[in-house]
């Protein structure tokens, strides 16, 4: 084990990328979303004129923020609710995270565990959720953690599909050498399987942190006790035709999933980008 470790740390870094070659890659990166966001809010504003008197089924963007999320009656009630939502949705996603990547560690170990365990996590993935939430009522109740609940079967699957995908996609060079050294289970898993998945492991986080979100909401719009989140914000607006509003929590709740999606990754770039990169090179 001491040769693989001094091989790695021989390894010479990767160059830091050029100041102007940074600049165009944030430019490019950027300037497409925004250009696409216009065009998209130009469209918004034609059809909600086109409505007339119904354009209240379509309010204009302006109105979503002036009558609906810069509101002083609306915005405390809307931010009260987005730290209801993001705490059960990062419950909901710690939770699947440790159970996504345990799972998949287990049929790592064995083809006959894959063969048995596998197939459950599918159709754990294929079963309709809407279906499940009455039932987790009845067996958890309406509170926080039957919201919780639903985060983490909604959010479950991509961390288990993902980490093993990852898992089993080490060279088999590598795994020869870690055996030639007699390495053990756990010495491959921790040194070599589990590095090697982590760009499949972010990946599948980036995916499940923003159905954690879904969850939460979907999960607070059916359980109302407690303190509302989104999702019951949404129904009540729903409910009493406030469509400026409505359309403001929608607004929030995207925020929030375009928010998680980039922190993890760029969560991902400072744990893995850089040894990554370079070996896509």
């Amino acid at each position: 084990m001491t040769q693989i470790v001094e091989a790695a740390a021989a390894t010479p870094a990767a160059a830091p990328e050029p100041p102007v070659r940074r600049q165009r890659t944030w430019i490019a990166t950027v300037w497409p979303p925004l250009i696409v966001l216009a065009v998209l809010l130009a469209v918004w504003t034609a059809a909600s004129s086109l409505l007339g008197d119904r354009s209240f089924l379509l309010p204009a963007p302006h109105r979503v923020f002036t009558e609906g999320l810069f509101d002083p009656a609306v915005f405390p009630e809307i931010l009260a609710a987005l730290g209801q939502t993001s705490l059960v949705a990062f419950i909901g996603l710690a939770i699947a995270v440790v159970l996504g990547v345990g799972w998949a560690i287990v049929m790592l170990q064995a083809k006959w565990a894959e063969r048995s365990l596998y197939p459950y996590a599918v159709i754990l993935q294929c079963i309709p959720m809407l279906a499940l939430v009455p039932l987790i009522g009845f067996w958890f109740g309406y509170g926080v953690p039957a919201r919780v609940i639903v985060c983490v079967l909604i959010a479950l699957f991509p961390m288990v599909s993902n980490t093993l995908f990852g898992l089993q996609s080490v060279e088999k060079s590598q795994q020869e050498l870690f055996r030639l050294q007699h390495a053990g289970r756990w010495t491959t898993l921790r040194k070599l399987q589990l590095p090697a998945a982590l760009p499949s492991i972010f990946v599948g986080l980036r995916t499940s942190a923003g159905l954690s979100i879904v969850g939460a909401i979907v999960g607070d719009y059916f359980f109302r006790r407690g303190t509302p989140g989104l999702g019951s914000l949404m129904s009540a607006y729903t409910s009493r035709l406030l469509a400026a509003e409505l359309y403001a929590s929608v607004v929030v709740a995207a925020l929030l999933g375009v928010a998680i999606f980039v922190g993890f990754g760029l969560l991902s770039k400072v744990a893995v980008g850089r040894w990554y990169d370079a070996t896509k090179a």
